[in-house]
């Protein structure tokens, strides 16, 4: 976990050295539409950095969107249901480390589309608190409410060398950023660490990056395998309640455009990790439904520490 700091480095030696000949064997460039990934696989790549493996993973909700269950899965019924803003924290014995960065109460409103909607401030607080704390930070995508916080801060010159952002994400801020507030231009993406990789990127110990283009061309999830054998898999914005997971259905909201070839043959699989894979808690950033219960059985922290 100490080299955390430098796995920017590291990671990429451990890839080109270990994973990279055998994934470009398997695929030599990933196509969405033909998206495939073996958890095997996902392990043996989250296994490569040695060291002890986090502890526990923490979860804060700093604001929210209430929406109907309608546009979050395709079919549902139009009822009322909250989708959280969140932000997890990876816990190692000696250091965090933060999947997403939250965001501003400007950026918030973009999502409540002249609609008033709850937003926390004394949490966005701790958010940015445990981003400046952290070893390291993962960005799932770059959507304002995933990556603002490492884009609109104060503190920019702290947090980019410790944020990992890839090509994709990096692209879309310069030259197609879902809102202004959160455009990039190349000098600042200089400051970030930014990879690319074709398949898997192992990150730390027990934890490693998934390349899942779909619901934005820079989207990731996030594999994480804790000491205790308890395994998690974050999927970012894939799909926004689990019931996307269990009944594979796509969202239906017209202000979005998603690749829904993609997304469906990476909620097919999830949907077969989550049938088969009892140990493995599948975790989507905006279920605030899933989030309560995963407190409730002490699977997620409530809050950071």
């Amino acid at each position: 976990m100490k080299r955390v700091y430098c796995l920017c480095v590291f990671t990429m030696l451990a890839v080109s050295a270990v994973w990279l000949p055998f994934a470009q064997s398997q695929q030599s460039q990933l196509d969405p539409s033909s998206w495939t990934v073996q958890i095997d696989q996902v392990r043996q790549v989250a296994a490569m950095i040695p060291g002890k493996r986090p502890l526990r993973i923490n979860v804060l909700k700093f604001a929210e969107s209430r929406r109907s269950k309608k546009f979050s899965v395709q079919g549902a019924a139009d009822q009322p249901s909250v989708q959280a803003r969140t932000v997890f924290q990876v816990v190692y014995s000696d250091g965090q480390i933060m999947i997403d960065s939250g965001m501003d109460e400007q950026v918030h409103r973009f999502f409540g589309r002249g609609v008033v909607e709850p937003y926390y401030p004394d949490a966005a607080k701790r958010v940015e608190q445990a981003l400046r704390n952290a070893k390291a930070i993962i960005i799932t995508h770059e959507h304002g409410d995933h990556v603002a916080g490492v884009i609109r801060t104060p503190f920019l010159a702290e947090l980019a060398p410790k944020t990992l952002v890839t090509r994709a994400q990096v692209e879309a801020l310069e030259t197609n950023p879902q809102m202004p507030e959160i455009k990039i231009t190349p000098a600042m993406a200089s400051r970030y660490n930014v990879v690319d990789y074709d398949k898997y990127l192992p990150f730390g110990p027990g934890m490693a990056l998934i390349k899942a283009p779909g619901h934005t061309p820079g989207s990731q999830m996030v594999y994480i395998a804790l000491e205790s054998g308890r395994e998690y898999l974050f999927i970012g914005d894939t799909a926004w309640h689990m019931d996307g997971v269990r009944l594979i259905k796509g969202k239906d909201a017209p202000w979005i455009q998603e690749d829904d070839s993609a997304l469906l043959a990476q909620l097919k699989w999830l949907n077969q990790l989550y049938q088969t894979e009892k140990n493995l808690t599948i975790v989507a950033s905006h279920d605030d439904d899933e989030h309560k219960e995963l407190i409730e059985k002490g699977i997620l922290g409530n809050g950071l520490e």
